[in-house]
Parts: structure tokens; C-alpha cells; sequence
């Protein structure tokens, strides 16, 4: 379930052609790509699948996931193109219904709709969408996970299993009532709007002293570090600590007995990784705090390519591999 591995993924990618108009090609740990137009503009790219979240939202997550990731490229997606493909009985009106919740979301973002295609499969089990989005940028404003250096500061933006927390409660309520109470239940139903960063990725991709920017997705925090280290060729140091939980991840660790490297894993849709010159930290605070957004430094990339784990003032090597225990917890079955 989900990405491929590593080690599969980079075979698949060594077959794509290089092209001197590609200005970022297809590669590990970038969520988007960016070509160069006729003109001379700079195009960024990204396509994401959308199936498994509540059909009530359904069209507002095959938007905002696109548009997040090109965010966090540093640009606006301004078009896009959708595919809507579901199994042979569904019917015109949930292909409406879906199609009304996308021209919503994209209208929001002011986001135009410019082709796409929808039917009906053998084969399929349940409705799939498909976004594929796309933003002008300048050369200048472009942000990339390759752009961290050494001595920037790692900040985490918004709680890592946030995600987590907010689909389980959506999803099982029963279970969540039962776990986490039934006002917080409520309120944690009420958070799924985070799990777009569009607007805290803009806000901060704008500004010198943000040199990269990644999602903690699927993997979470260790994913989105490693990415950012390898892309980047640096190390880093983070401290487990600073780290900035959801509230109700202590309770889901308890119920699915999961471990310190689960919960560094656990899939975190919204939430984002930045590498902040030291002398840009006063400017990113009062940009975050200015617009009530939870953020935490959490460490500092390294010129030493080490990846190193502080917890209780000993330093361990951080996970290579992220064991993202999200599947099993919105199965419902601890």
C-alpha cells in the first residue's frame, strides 16, 4: 500500500529520458516536477491519486492534495486536469456529486479546470481520482527539497499524526468516542481542513532565509528528513523532544502498541518540513504566529552527513525506513 519502495522507484525512474527543458526531473523525494515553457517561464507539475478518504470530502482532497505539493514548490497551482474512474455500477450521480465537490474546491482556490476524463472500469473496486496540477514561477522563487544546507534549522509546520488522528476519528467514531472522549472526537472531525498546507507553504516560500520544503505524508517525519537529507546532501540532528505531536497520538500509541519509529512515521498529510537559514527564525516566527499556525523547531541540518536522534540527551541513529503503522490504525482493529 502506498509508494513504492526506494530502491523499485528508482529503477522506474532511470527509464525516463532527459530533456534540456526539464529544469527539476523525476526523482526520489520530490512530489513535483518543474519544465521549462517556450517563453522561457518556469511550469511546476504534480499529480496525485485520491481514493480511501470520506466521500463527502472526496473532491476537496483530489484537489488540495495537487495544489499542496506545488505549494510547496514555492508556486500556486492556477490549472489542473482530473480523472474520475470508479468500478462498473457506480452511477452519473456519484460522478456528479464528486465533480460538484472538485469545481468547489478548485473555485476556492482559484484554481481553473482544463480537461480530464471519468468512467467506469473492470477491475476497480471503489471510485479513484486522479489530479494533475500545474503553477508559473520564476526562477528565483523556485523552492525544491534539494535546497537545504548546512546550519539551516529544521521546522516542523503543524503536528506530526495529525492526519492520522483526524481520519481515525472521521472513520471509526465508535472507536474514537471510546479512545479519545466525544467532544474531542467532534473536534478532531472538525480538523480535516489541515490537511491542506497551500497557504503555510506559500506563506513561507516566499521568504530568502526558506531554502526547502517537504511534506511528512506517507512515511511521516522520517520519510519527509530523509528525503530532504539525501536531496540535499546534508545531514541532520533532531531533537525527539521538540518534536510537536498531535494530542491524541500518546492514545492511539497505547491502543496499537506502537513504537518510537511508528509514530516518527506516522502519515501526516499538512503537516511540512522547512529548512530555515538561522537568521530568517525571527521572520518565519512571526509570519506562523501572525496567522495562528503550530509550528516547532526541531533540530538542524548538518554538514556531517550523519542523521542523528536526540531522546533524553542520547543521541541514536534516526530510522533509515519509515513503518508507517496508518493502514493498520484506521483498519479499527488495535
Amino acid at each position: 500500500m502506498g509508494k513504492l519502495p526506494t530502491k523499485d522507484l528508482k529503477q522506474l525512474l532511470d527509464c525516463v529520458k532527459s530533456d534540456s527543458k526539464i529544469i527539476v526531473k523525476p526523482q526520489f523525494g520530490f512530489d513535483a516536477g518543474v519544465h521549462q515553457l517556450a517563453n522561457g517561464e518556469w511550469l511546476v507539475v504534480s499529480t496525485d491519486p485520491c481514493i480511501g478518504v470520506p466521500k463527502e470530502l472526496f473532491g476537496w482532497f483530489l484537489i488540495n492534495y495537487v495544489a499542496s505539493d506545488i505549494a510547496l514548490f514555492g508556486a500556486k497551482t492556477q490549472f489542473c486536469t482530473i480523472n474520475l474512474l470508479g468500478p462498473p455500477l457506480t452511477g452519473p450521480k456519484v460522478f456528479k456529486k464528486v465533480m460538484q465537490q472538485t469545481c468547489k474546491a478548485a473555485e476556492e482556490l482559484g484554481i481553473t479546470i482544463v480537461t480530464g476524463h471519468t468512467g467506469t472500469y473492470q477491475g476497480l473496486s471503489t471510485l479513484v481520482g486522479v489530479c494533475t496540477g500545474y503553477g508559473h514561477i520564476t526562477k528565483d522563487k523556485l523552492k525544491t527539497p534539494a535546497g537545504a544546507k548546512p546550519n539551516d534549522l529544521v521546522l516542523c509546520v503543524k503536528p506530526v499524526g495529525l492526519e492520522t488522528t483526524v481520519n481515525f476519528a472521521l472513520t471509526h467514531k465508535k472507536l474514537a468516542q471510546k479512545l479519545f472522549g466525544s467532544k474531542k472526537t467532534e473536534e478532531l472531525a472538525g480538523l480535516v481542513f489541515l490537511q491542506s498546507c497551500i497557504k503555510e507553504a506559500l506563506l513561507l516560500a516566499c521568504l530568502d532565509g526558506v531554502h526547502a520544503l517537504h511534506d511528512a505524508t506517507e512515511g511521516g517525519i522520517i520519510s519527509a528528513l530523509n528525503e530532504l537529507a539525501e536531496a540535499s546532501k546534508v545531514g541532520f540532528q533532531v531533537n525527539w523532544d521538540s518534536l510537536l505531536f498531535a494530542d491524541q497520538v500518546q492514545i492511539l500509541k497505547e491502543a496499537y502498541q506502537l513504537t518510537d519509529t511508528q509514530l516518527l512515521s506516522l502519515s501526516s498529510t499538512g503537516t511540512f518540513l522547512v529548512a530555515v537559514n538561522p537568521e530568517a527564525k525571527k521572520e518565519v516566527e512571526t509570519v506562523l504566529c501572525k496567522n495562528n499556525i503550530d509550528f516547532q523547531f526541531v533540530g538542524v541540518f548538518t554538514k556531517d552527513l550523519g542523521r542523528v536522534l536526540v531522546k533524553n540527551g542520547k543521541e541514536t541513529v534516526f530510522p533509515a525506513q519509515s513503518n508507517d503503522p496508518y493502514a493498520r490504525i484506521l483498519s479499527g482493529k488495535p
